[in-house]
């Protein structure tokens, strides 16, 4: 499988890496109920298949992704590259709680070594930069936490350029992850370009948005998922959003077939057509789901199929937009 160096680290990444967001099961972001050892046989089906990363954090399910993770690792000889986050605690609903302090960052930090049950956690990124006046104090913590052994490199996730700036001023980010696919483009306008000329690596998350690039979503399946699936409240699962891209992924299907891949394969392929884009996140809850995507990894776009796609994509956007 290709991989490409993650930025200015010593850091080869496969250019799929398994996502487990979704593993984590309920919280206030979840995506409902998850099979644990469904979970943990897309993990070292993903193993399997020659993806050398995992990306994970204590907020999937406050704690249970980082957990089935560490349940995964002592099943094979395998040692994948960990990235997991910091940043984001849950309160006894199981909500969000944003928190930046330094003393719970290195907290964060132990506690995610334990779950994972390895040592050195490989890349260690904020998860968001929330609260804003916490940032430095949280940066600070985590260069602390690299000069003293208990990760290699740190990064960022979900930061604008301003934030890179300012982090840079005390230590240099090895790795920026925001969201993009060919729905949410806006790390194209600025983002991308800073990272390549400050040689940060870009780990891209919700390649698919959210399974709605796969092919295989409709209004049947939008209305059966759980209610606590955080997606039913999401913007692209309403009108006009829902319909216009549902439309558009019927165009986009005999692009895929042509090759004789999948959507879901045709959205990851899109995003890693960027040269600044180290990798992509994705995610799977079931053993099937990895092993129908991770061969997006070695499918290159021509030119011409990525200007079908700009189009298809335009007129999408004037549907919605009207």
């Amino acid at each position: 499988m290709q991989t490409r160096k993650l930025g200015n680290t010593d850091l080869e990444l496969t250019t799929v890496g398994l996502g487990t967001w979704a593993i984590g099961g309920p919280w206030q972001f979840g995506w409902g109920p998850q099979d644990d050892d469904e979970a943990i046989a897309a993990i070292l089906k993903a193993l399997d298949m020659g993806i050398n990363w995992i990306d994970t954090a204590p907020a999937y399910g406050l704690g249970h992704s980082e957990s089935l993770v560490g349940a995964a690792l002592k099943q094979t000889d395998a040692r994948p590259i960990i990235a997991t986050k910091c940043g984001i605690l849950g309160n006894e609903k199981r909500e969000k709680v944003s928190c930046l302090k330094k003393d719970s960052i290195r907290k964060e930090c132990e506690d995610s070594l334990k779950r994972l049950g390895i040592d050195k956690i490989d890349l260690y990124q904020m998860h968001w930069p929330e609260p804003d006046e916490d940032v430095e104090q949280a940066w600070e913590e985590m260069v602390r936490l690299k000069d003293e052994g208990l990760v290699r490199y740190i990064g960022v996730s979900n930061f604008t350029v301003a934030h890179l700036e300012r982090v840079r001023a005390i230590h240099e980010a090895a790795s920026l992850q925001p969201p993009y696919s060919m729905l949410h483009r806006k790390c194209e306008d600025e983002l991308l370009g800073y990272c390549d000329e400050n040689n940060i690596g870009v780990v891209a998350y919700s390649p698919m948005q959210r399974g709605l690039l796969t092919g295989k979503f409709s209004s049947e399946r939008l209305a059966r998922l759980d209610p606590g699936d955080h997606r039913k409240k999401h913007r692209d699962f309403r009108e006009p959003d829902f319909t216009a891209t549902l439309e558009m992924v019927e165009k986009l299907k005999p692009i895929a077939e042509r090759h004789r891949r999948t959507c879901a394969q045709l959205a990851i392929s899109w995003v890693l057509r960027r040269k600044e884009v180290t990798a992509a996140i994705v995610g799977a809850r079931r053993p099937g789901q990895i092993e129908e995507t991770a061969p997006a990894a070695d499918w290159k776009l021509a030119d011409e199929e990525i200007q079908k796609i700009e189009t298809l994509l335009a007129e999408r956007q004037a549907k919605i937009s009207t």
